[in-house]
This record gives structure tokens, sequence and C-alpha cells, in this order.
């Protein structure tokens, strides 16, 4: 028999600019001992002990296939719903929100590099590099490690992009500026290298990161859906 990766207990903050924070229950109530339920011990009580001490005390709880989220108001509940769509964890084909989230992120990797020609950074035009190692999209670095795209410009300067399907982490600047190293070190023979994270959320925080440099550039992505009229099947008699 398959067993089953065990179950994440999440907490879950909900910002008003529309963004979700998830961290881990049990980290969570050592960092904030005062706002967690009371007589709770973290590193004493089990997980199932401590959602239940959060659910008596009135938080709110969602569980899915993988995960049982809490939060402290159905505001938040609703926000982190409607963005981490729990329901929709394995649709009606059977494919895994995982698989999901891998095809969007590929479907936003292809639109960008076919449409490269059509963005600017730092008002100058891009288009894939290519060389005998890659064509400029999952380029390999030596540490194994793959670089989303990877562009010039029209004065041969190097452009480094990072794709986030959803909320962009913090983190997402620290993973930009090593491949942009990289790059500097192996492939831009003193040419600039400038770095771009596209994600279809990007934080205050990341905002505020950047100010300390005038080489990397965000953008947020928007999907847009058309509808078609379909007809009902005729016989074939």
């Amino acid at each position: 028999m398959e067993r089953r990766a065990p179950k994440k207990y999440l907490i879950v903050e909900a910002t008003g600019d529309g963004i979700v924070n998830l961290q881990e229950m049990k980290r969570w109530c050592r960092l904030n001992p005062t706002l967690a339920p009371l007589n709770i011990d973290p590193d004493r009580d089990n997980s199932q002990k401590l959602a239940r001490a959060f659910r008596n005390a009135g938080w709110e709880v969602i569980e899915t296939a993988t995960e049982l989220r809490i939060s402290r108001t159905p505001e938040s509940a609703a926000q982190a719903a409607s963005m981490l769509d729990p329901e929709e964890s394995v649709d009606d084909d059977g494919e895994s929100s995982d698989e999901t989230a891998f095809a969007l992120e590929r479907q936003l990797q292809e639109f960008i590099a076919t449409n490269l020609p059509a963005i600017r950074v730092n008002g100058k035009r891009l288009r894939l590099y290519t060389d005998d190692v890659g064509d400029g999209t999952e380029y390999p670095t030596s540490s194994n490690r793959r670089i989303d795209i990877l562009a010039q410009d029209d004065e041969n300067n190097f452009v480094v992009f990072e794709l986030k399907r959803g909320l962009a982490p913090d983190s997402a600047i620290g993973q930009l500026l090593n491949y942009m190293g990289w790059v500097k070190l192996n492939l831009a023979k003193g040419g600039n290298v400038s770095g771009v994270i596209v994600a279809r959320k990007i934080n205050e925080r990341l905002r505020e990161a950047i100010v300390m440099t005038d080489n990397i550039s965000l953008f947020e992505y928007q999907l847009k859906f058309d509808l078609r009229p379909i007809s009902k099947a005729t016989s074939n008699q």
C-alpha cells in the first residue's frame, strides 16, 4: 500500500492587499505565543491537539487533501481559499493541483519566450540567448539549477528571468541574484546583467528590496479568458 505524505498544518494570515502568508503551525506558535490559544505547547503537543485548540478558540479550520489551514477570521479563510483553490486539489479529470501549477508555469514561460521581442526591459528590446548549451529557456547553470528564461538586449547585455506562477516569495530576490551572479561570472564577459521577476502578485517587500538596486525589474502577469459558443451535437445519420 502506498503511504500518503503527512498532512501539513498551516497558519493562514491574509492581508488587505490580497497577499496570503502561510506558516507551519508549530513554528507560528513558537514565534507568536501571545496570539496562540492558551494552554498549548508546540514542543509537546501533537499537531492534531494544536489544531483542536485553535478550533475551540474560534479560529477557522479548512481541511484539504494535503493541508489543514487555520485562519483567525472567516474573511482570511475565504481569501486564502480563493487564492489557493483548495477545492481544486484534484479536478474532474483527476489532474492534481501540482500538475496544474506546473502546466501554468510552463505556459507562462512559453508565452514570455515567444513574445520576448515585444517586452521592454530598461527600454531595450530582448531576444532569447542561444548557444551550444541551450536555447534560452531552462538554461542550465553549473549548480544543476536552471534559469527560467535567459535573454539578451540590443547591446548584448544579459537579462535573467525568474518566473513565479503565484505570489513571488521574498526568496525570489536571492534566487535571481544567484542566477545573475552565475551569468556574470560565466557568460557576460564584462557586460551588464539585469534581472526580472514575473509573478501573478508582487508584494510590497519585494518592491522595497529592489530600491537598493537598479538592475532588477518586477512584472505582474494577468490571465485573460475568452469564451466561444459550442453548438450541440448532431446526428451522423
